[in-house]
Formats: C-alpha cells, sequence, structure tokens
C-alpha cells in the first residue's frame, strides 16, 4: 500500500550545496551593523536591569501574564529596568507592570516571518533581524534573568543563559530565577535524576545554577537576599 501524501508538508528538495559568495558580502556588513548598534542600545540602559522572558501566547487573564505583571511593577519599584524581548504574552505583561509604576520598560525585539509587533507598552526599543546578535544583546542587558513558561523561544533564551553561566562566558555575575514550579519541575527533575545521577554529564553544583520559585514577591526577595 503506498504512503499518501502529507497536504501539510511542501514538496521540496534541499539544495546539494549552499552558496554563501551571492550573499556573504552584505550579510557580514549587515551583521556588522546590527552589533554596533545593539551594543549602543544596550550602553544605553544605565543603572540595574533585569530582563523577563516567556511565552508570547498568555493572554491577559492567564496566572503568569499577571505574575509577569506584577513582577514588572515590583522591579521598578526596587528601581529595575524592566528588559524583554518586546513581544506579546509574558513579555508585554512585563513592560506593562514597569510602564504602568513609571518605571524603565525596554524591549529587544526580533523581526519574523510572522511579524512579532512589539507591544504598547515598551518605552524603549530595538529591532532584531538575527536571532544570534539579538541573543547577544539579551545577555549582555541585565544581570537578573527571569524565565516564566513558555514554548521553543523561552527554552532556547534558558538554555543559551544557562550554559552562558556553567561556562563562564558572561562578561559579569548574574542570576536565574525560573517562576511556576508545576511547569517546570519535570525538566528539572530531568536535570538531576537522568543529567546529573544516571549519565553524570553535569555536577551537582551545575544543579544550582538556577533558582525555582512560584511568585513576583519570591523573585524579588530573593534578588534582595544575594545582593
Amino acid at each position: 500500500m503506498k504512503n499518501k501524501k502529507n497536504n501539510n508538508l511542501k514538496d521540496y528538495r534541499l539544495p546539494q550545496k549552499i552558496d554563501l559568495k551571492k550573499s556573504f558580502n552584505w550579510k557580514v556588513f549587515k551583521i556588522m551593523g546590527e552589533f554596533v548598534e545593539g551594543f549602543e542600545f544596550i550602553n544605553e540602559i544605565k543603572g540595574k536591569s533585569a530582563t523577563i522572558f516567556g511565552g508570547t501566547r498568555f493572554s491577559s487573564k492567564n496566572p503568569f501574564y499577571k505574575e509577569a505583571e506584577k513582577l514588572g511593577k515590583l522591579l521598578s519599584k526596587q528601581g529595575y529596568t524592566v528588559v524583554t524581548g518586546g513581544g506579546s504574552g509574558i513579555m508585554e505583561a512585563a513592560n506593562k507592570g514597569a510602564h504602568e509604576a513609571g518605571g524603565n520598560s525596554v524591549g529587544i525585539n526580533i523581526s519574523l516571518p510572522r511579524k512579532q509587533i512589539l507591544n504598547k507598552y515598551v518605552d524603549k526599543s530595538e529591532n532584531f533581524h538575527y536571532f544570534f546578535v539579538r541573543k547577544t544583546m539579551l545577555s549582555i542587558a541585565s544581570s537578573v534573568y527571569i524565565f516564566f513558561p513558555g514554548g521553543f523561544g523561552t527554552l532556547d533564551e534558558f538554555f543559551e543563559m544557562l550554559v552562558l553561566l556553567q561556562t563562564k562566558k558572561l562578561s559579569h555575575p548574574v542570576v536565574i530565577i525560573i517562576i511556576g514550579k508545576e511547569y517546570w519541575q519535570p525538566l528539572f527533575d530531568w536535570f538531576s535524576k537522568t543529567l546529573y545521577e544516571k549519565y553524570n554529564a553535569i555536577t551537582k553544583e551545575e544543579l544550582k545554577l538556577f533558582k525555582i520559585v512560584d511568585t513576583a514577591e519570591e523573585v524579588v526577595k530573593y534578588i534582595k537576599s544575594i545582593r
């Protein structure tokens, strides 16, 4: 019996070889330009700052959205600039909290095929075409990194920061805080039981590179305890 063709997938062939010469030169200059503009933008963020990550699909009625909004307000009252990826969901909530509290609300946005619209609570923003440039800016923007529940993008950003902290590639000390024990705990159990205990792929100390909490108040309390 022949397999039926999956109409949800495009019928295409991978190229045998990608010719980089056709676009290499202009891409290099575009990348350089984004780095220069990005560093200048980050340099304009004065004082303490905290970067908040999380999924775009959480509506204003979601408990995590409300907690992120509360956290944006609390951090602003503590004198922190609140930095996000500038999009919807958790990012919007954190920016909203900071904006409405009269704090500094910053967005480091990305251009996507399905356009990511900058949320209306961002007071100052920069847009990037390349993910790796944007991720570099996010990694140097703050000393506090807070991760709410999210999808592949949030996980990518979490592992990026975790590896940078693990390998001591960051230019300054940072703290990583995770919000939502129920959401994240299965992943962290896998870290402990599989990566550490079964395969010894990480060390016991590396399990302590991040702090897990449930509320915005716990985040602020933890930040105060280590400063």
